[in-house]
């Protein structure tokens, strides 16, 4: 037994154990890259034993190749000791067919150049490892791209790719991944090394069992466009010239292991235009897709509303374009010579559709973003509406096009009949859906063998495939049979004999299969319910389920910078899988089961795992599974240190605002002994930071003094009477009925209607955190001199309030709370009476928008003061009567050049849309930067994470601001709101920040 939270957890059964040390060094010494490429601990083993399906194998080593001898080496040191090898590029296969129980070859990390890439002949030659992406964007400056573009394509690699015969909506055009094979240089399981093309001279053997076998593979075999199941052995066929490199791609890594591929590109289409189709239901829409197949698409994909009233949940309306009424939509991408050709080829396929309900959209936002909701479909759906968590097994089925509206109709009977539920959406072109399912495997496993045998069934009935793109993997090779006569699967068998005899490739899959339900990792891990840290509310107070949110579709590890994406910065830095969100998440789910990772909360793999996490939150936004890194870190902080000695860093940084309150008795001072030589190094070394830090200065009068000690401060402009508040409340709150503190759901904007009503200006309280008011005064100075020349009349609250910012993000949870019950008794007065809360410090704000409601769930305050928080932009960007003064004007920036730095938690949490939208209103011309800045609060400061902060500044952030220097001579602002982003840039590049309030006062002239 282990114990989380006080939690029991059964132990499932031991896994095998990790490689004898002497395996392990006879590798090491045969990679070029030595004992650095080869891991056989445990927290890497963790981070392997799954990929993105429902499996968990735990590896015995994990081997980073860097060349094809690499592979061929490991290949042959295996074989010696009977030992299995796995492929693995990027782990996003949802079938269970990239993990295993000896060695995984990882070749995303260092095996992943484009070799060679030649326009004309409109080929490239890539090594295994190298991301579908870079492809791309290495094809795009010739007009050329790969053509299978599976929703991953950001992050999983070509040889993933091929040995799973992927596809992708744009499939319909340009084929399956087999389709764009030219040839193979391969390893297989019997040490022998060939390149596979067209022919099997150098294979009687097989050519005997393919002729032996002809007429079950002309029966069944390559009967429709999407049948990926089992071996593609029509292509062994004659009349298709015996192509064995088509027939390996789709094997699943059970037969070869590619060293090297030829690949077809295609060219990249012209100006295309998205027709989205609307429909009572998916069944009709899918009943529709006969009448637009004849116009040659190249995309039609399905997708049912509920998928998309979770983006709507989740990002807002604004992530969702406008679209035609239905209950399931189509969208169908048509392409043409030029623009106005696309354009009319749009408009006849509405014509030819079956739809009334129509919209087109061309290149641009609203196209994107229609695809970007298709694209994160596998995360997205990995919760049903009800909030169950829906799994992958029976996700990718495929049936001939013209049976697909029929096919539906009874699956989703067989759904209904079995008391499940899951959000539709695929590739309807092709007759490949896609659906996550909420399989309960925490309590009855067995309903998923039971539907799962069913389903199998069915799609049979219909001349299906059981697998449209992913291949079959654990999920679904048993059930094999039941699609294949016993003449196909042997020949399946007889095929892997010639291959791989000893069955080392890859083993469990496809020949030989494992049970469907064997390996499942759901079942063995227990709950763990919420226990004095934060309430997981959303996933039914179980820190267990909010693990599992992860499902390993590998988003963590795409570089979304161009796509204004912040997840995740430590992978980014190191592309190393360790570092990846996901990685973490399997790293606590095997810390919940108790097995390969065994010491709970104080498990050394936790604390390795963990440590590199910025706690930046862009998890919980770009994550289509909603994972919070950041979150999960602290609580498990919170459970490891609660009642002990804490690290020395939690104190010296964890406590910075109580530090800060003294401080502002007598700054000055305290700044003259930080001069003293040695005292601020010894400071930075004692308190568990890096060195090579310095600490930012402390302001010679906090902002609470300066307040005092300005005499037009003390005039009527400010009032922290109780009383007066009570009286400005009294009148702004008219429209609420005054409400009590404990009311949920008043409206700042019904009281700033009242606010005018009463004759008064707005009231806005100015909410003035630790670090703005002891480090940066300057900041809510300005704040003050722009809200009131908005015409805002700005109240502050009693006395201080903290958020516990800096409590959450070392674990110290309880401190927290503390803190923020406080902060409600100062804040939630003005909330209750509609009065409208600024925050200053991006950081800050977010934890009242977001942490305050997971700590504190039950008070009510907690939502009524979240629901009146707002940032300087938001409040700017009001309609009336939140807004500005109608008159008021923001001020004119043009020829003002900037680098902005959005805050990561105000990009995860807030947003910054509303910043953007002001600062072009203001005509400042500016590059707006992707990426977390690397110093996260405590993070970049403490002892051991100074390299990473560095690397991650590197990331976006350092290039821009040396970019900014070259161009424009260092006449620039760095524009940052956040007390972190600034420091970074001052610490390492020497670059001064300014906040968006400044930049605002000083276009205004005003004086603060």
């Amino acid at each position: 037994m282990s114990t989380l939270a006080g939690t029991p957890v059964l132990r499932p059964p031991a896994d095998a154990a990790a490689l004898d040390a002497d395996i392990v060094a006879e590798i090491a010494g045969a990679l070029s890259g030595g004992a650095a490429d080869v891991d056989s601990g445990t927290r890497r083993r963790a981070e392997y034993s799954s990929d993105a399906s429902v499996y968990r194998v735990a590896p015995r080593a994990v081997v980073f190749p860097r060349t094809a001898e690499d592979i061929v080496a490991v290949m042959r040191i295996a074989r010696s000791h009977q030992l299995p090898v796995t492929m693995r590029g990027a782990g996003t296969s949802i079938a269970g067919n990239a993990i295993g129980p000896g060695i995984v070859l990882d070749t995303s990390r260092h095996y992943n150049r484009i070799l060679s890439l030649d326009p004309e002949a409109r080929t490239a030659v890539v090594q295994p490892g190298v991301l579908l992406a870079a492809i791309q964007k290495a094809g795009a400056p010739h007009g050329l791209r790969f053509g299978p573009d599976p929703s991953t394509w950001t992050r999983c690699t070509i040889g993933g790719s091929i040995g799973n015969n992927a596809c992708g909506p744009h499939a319909l055009a340009w084929g399956r991944s087999a389709d764009q094979v030219i040839d193979l240089d391969v390893v297989d399981g019997t040490g022998r090394r060939f390149t596979a093309s067209t022919g099997l001279d150098e294979f009687p053997e097989l050519r005997d069992i393919v002729h032996g076998g002809l007429a079950t593979i002309r029966r069944e075999f390559g009967t429709f466009g999407r049948q990926v199941s089992g071996y593609s052995l029509e292509h062994l066929l004659p009349e298709r010239k015996e192509n064995l490199a088509r027939m390996l791609a789709g094997t699943e890594g059970t037969l070869c292991v590619i060293l090297q591929a030829t690949i077809r590109l295609v060219p990249v289409p012209t100006a295309p235009h998205l027709v989205v189709l609307g429909y009572p239901d998916m069944f009709e829409a899918a009943d529709d897709v006969v009448n637009l197949l004849p116009l040659k698409p190249l995309a039609i994909e399905g997708m049912d509303s509920r998928l998309v009233d979770v983006v709507r949940q989740h990002k807002g309306d604004g992530a969702v374009p406008e679209l035609p009424t239905g209950a399931g939509w189509m969208m169908v991408e048509v392409g043409g010579v030029d623009e106005a050709d696309a354009r009319e080829r749009a408009h006849q396929l509405a014509e030819a559709s079956a739809s009334d309900e129509v919209a087109v959209f061309p290149p641009g936002p609203d196209a994107t973003a229609m695809w970007r909701i298709r694209a994160d479909g596998a995360g997205l759906g990995g919760r049903t509406p009800a909030g169950e968590q829906a799994w992958p097994n029976w996700e990718d089925a495929a049936v001939p096009p013209a049976r697909l509206g029929e096919y539906l109709r009874r699956f989703d009977a067989l759904m209904k009949e079995y008391r499940l539920d899951g959000l539709m959406y695929g590739h309807f072109g092709d007759g490949c859906t896609h659906i996550r399912i909420d399989f309960p495997l925490d309590r009855d496993p067995q309903v998923m063998r039971d539907f799962m045998e069913r389903a199998a069934d069915l799609v049979a009935t219909y001349g299906g495939s059981l697998s449209g793109e992913h291949g079959d993997g654990r999920a679904r090779s048993e059930l094999l049979p039941r699609m294949y006569s016993a003449d196909a699967i042997d020949l399946f068998r007889r095929v892997k004999g010639v291959f791989d005899p000893d069955s080392l490739l890859n083993p469990g899959v496809l020949v030989d299969p494992d049970p469907i339900d064997e390996h499942v990792r759901r079942p063995n891990a227990g709950p763990v319910p919420a226990s004095g840290g934060f309430s997981f509310e959303s996933d039914h107070g179980d820190f267990s389920k909010a693990v599992h949110r992860c499902m390993g579709v590998g988003k963590c590890r795409a570089d979304m910078r161009a796509a204004g994406g912040f997840m995740c910065p430590s992978y980014q830095a190191s592309k190393d899988e360790k570092d990846s969100t996901r990685a973490r998440a399997r790293v606590l789910e095997e810390m919940i089961r108790g097995t390969l990772v065994d010491g709970g909360w104080d498990a050394p793999e936790v604390a390795d795992a963990l440590d590199l996490c910025l706690s930046c939150k862009a998890c919980s936004s770009d994550c289509p599974a909603g994972i919070d890194m950041a979150q999960y870190k602290s609580e498990v902080l919170y459970h490891k240190h609660k009642g002990r000695v804490r690290p020395i860093s939690h104190y010296s940084l964890g406590w910075l605002p109580r530090w800060l309150r003294l401080v502002g008795i007598a700054p000055a001072a305290v700044n003259a002994i930080m001069k003293v030589p040695g005292v601020q190094q010894a400071i930075i070394r004692g308190g568990g930071m890096d060195r090579r830090r310095r600490m930012p200065g402390f302001a010679p009068q906090q902002f609470g003094r300066w307040l005092k000690r300005d005499g037009r401060r003390r005039s009527h402009d400010f009032f922290t009477d109780v009383d007066w508040v009570a009286s400005v409340g009294g009148r702004a709150g008219a429209a609420t009925g005054m409400l009590p503190v404990d009311a949920a759901g008043s409206d700042a904007r019904r009281g700033a209607v009242a606010a005018r009503r009463a004759g008064v200006r707005t009231p806005v309280v100015l909410w003035t955190d630790s670090f703005s008011n002891g480090i940066a005064p300057e900041i809510p100075r300005a704040a003050v001199a722009v809200l009131e020349d908005a015409g805002y009349e700005v109240v502050l609250p009693p006395d201080n309030a903290c958020c516990g910012l800096t409590w959450i993000t070392t674990g110290q949870l309880d401190g927290a709370k503390s803190r923020l019950e406080d902060l409600l008794g100062k804040l939630g007065p003005f909330a209750a009476r509609g009065i409208p809360i600024l925050g200053l410090e991006p950081s800050c704000t977010a934890v009242l928008r977001s942490d305050l409601l997971h700590l504190l769930p039950n008070d009510p305050r907690s939502q009524v003061v979240a629901d009146h928080v707002f940032t300087l932009s938001e409040l700017l960007s009001a309609p009336a009567p939140l807004g500005p003064r109608p008159d008021w004007q923001l001020p004119d920036l043009h020829g003002t050049t900037a680098v902005v730095q959005p805050h990561c938690h105000q990009y995860s949490v807030i947003g910054f849309a509303p910043d953007r939208a002001l600062l072009k209103r203001a005509g400042v011309e500016f590059t707006e930067l992707a990426g977390c800045c690397g110093l996260a609060g405590n993070f970049g400061m403490e002892k051991g994470h100074y390299e990473t902060s560095v690397a991650v500044a590197e990331n976006a952030l350092l290039p821009a601001l040396r970019e900014a220097d070259q161009s424009c001579g260092g006449d620039y602002v760095y524009l940052a709101d956040g007390f972190s982003c600034r420091t970074q840039a001052d610490n390492l590049a020497g670059k001064d920040g300014r906040a968006l309030a400044q930049l605002l006062a000083d276009g205004l002239h005003l004086r603060y």
